[in-house]
């Protein structure tokens, strides 16, 4: 499963579309085999990764009270039922000038080397919102370490370089998932970029909204993709502002199309999910408005589910196996109690049967400690399957 970039109102049409995953097939997103995640799509993915059922995050999102743990670490805050949207000013002296003097100057050295995203992140100043109350949310769930999951991919960019860095693939920097989602995050000119190990990271949309391609030849049965920033639908705009977002939709949906096309040249099945009308219209032209986020979460649920119900797609999807049922109904009753995430996280990963599976982006070890993800003893994790011989002929 690969989750896209999309700002806060992006994220929440995310979190509405894994409801709808949840509800219609009984699947449970967080237990695909890979997941990769993109500045919102990097939250949202995060959370499932670490136990956080999409229910949770709807119910916790729209204010319902909850019955917190006894583990004040595992306690999901006011800040994290806006996945982190909170804007506070980074204490500091602001940096004057370009965000980074080298890739600034190296764009416009050799600009035929550089997307037009990448040299925008190296002349525009740092932000001055402090990327703190994303870290806390994740740190509810996860601590200071990795997820509990076999590959979790989260993606962001050096901002000295440009350079793509897939966080919790082998080879890349250890790192904690409060720090890399955080990174994924920081949106160029918005969020102070994220420092790791001395070196500076910006938001991984930077790269590419989806980074759908980091699973081209990886021989997967089937990649699910969810991508709030593009449509296959334009309503009229109406204004300046609505043109403008028309314009970068379709170039967002340019790219995650070729990138689709990418990973379907290499033999694996494409799903890809797109806002509709309704959603769009529900999302509006600012992707940073944490005003709207609920009614994108349920405009998302009911949107997604009905294309779910289409005969082609579900035919497509009925392979998919049932999931957890903590982790893919909530239960009934009026309020809502916390979950143990981090138990319900690792039961994913206990010895069943094997069935064909979804996949989303995923790193194949846990970069908090170094070691691989998968043998992990008692918890009985599978090592990612891919696809057969006889499937791949």
């Amino acid at each position: 499963m690969v989750l896209g970039a999309g700002g806060i109102l992006g994220g929440a049409w995310l979190v509405g579309a894994l409801q709808a995953l949840a509800d219609e097939l009984g699947w449970d997103p967080g237990s695909a085999e890979y997941i990769v995640g993109t500045s919102a799509g990097a939250m949202i993915g995060g959370l499932s990764a670490a136990g956080v059922p999409p229910w949770f995050m709807l119910a916790h999102s729209g204010g319902e009270t909850v019955a917190e743990s006894d583990d004040e670490e595992g306690s999901l805050g006011e800040d994290s039922r806006s996945c982190g949207a909170v804007f506070r000013l980074h204490r500091g002296v602001p940096a004057l000038g370009p965000g980074s003097w080298r890739l600034a100057l190296a764009s416009l050295a050799r600009p035929y080397r550089y997307s037009p995203a990448a040299i925008l992140a190296g002349w525009l100043p740092q932000g001055l919102i402090s990327g703190e109350p994303l870290k806390q949310t994740i740190r509810a769930v996860a601590g200071d370490c990795w997820a509990p999951h076999p590959n979790l991919w989260i993606v962001a960019c050096e901002h000295h370089t440009g350079r793509r860095v897939v966080f919790g693939r082998r080879g890349a920097p250890r790192v904690s998932l409060a720090d890399a989602v955080a990174a994924s995050c920081a949106i160029p000119g918005f969020y102070k970029p994220v420092t790791i190990d001395g070196s500076r990271y910006v938001d991984g949309g930077v790269a590419s909204i989806s980074n759908l391609d980091l699973l081209a030849g990886q021989r997967l049965d089937l990649v699910i993709c969810l991508n709030p920033t593009s449509s296959l639908h334009a309503p009229h705009p109406r204004t300046l502002g609505e043109r403008a977002a028309g314009v970068l939709r379709q170039l967002s949906g340019r790219v995650v199309r070729d990138e689709a096309g990418r990973v379907r040249e290499s033999g694996t099945e494409v799903v890809l999910v797109q806002p509709t009308v309704q959603d769009l219209d529900a999302i509006g032209t600012n992707l940073m408005s944490s005003k709207r986020r609920q009614h994108v979460i349920e405009v998302a649920t009911q949107t997604v589910a009905r294309h779910l119900r289409e005969p082609e797609l579900r035919a497509r999807l009925r392979d998919l196996p049932p999931g957890e049922s903590l982790l893919v109904k909530r239960p009934h009753g009026a309020g809502i109690a916390q979950p143990d995430f981090e138990e319900l996280a690792h039961r994913r990963w206990e010895p069943r049967p094997q069935s064909r599976r979804a996949e989303v982006c995923a790193p194949a070890r846990n970069p908090a400690d170094g070691t691989d993800a998968a043998p992990l003893g008692s918890t009985g994790r599978r090592p990612a399957r891919r696809r057969s011989q006889t499937a791949a002929a």
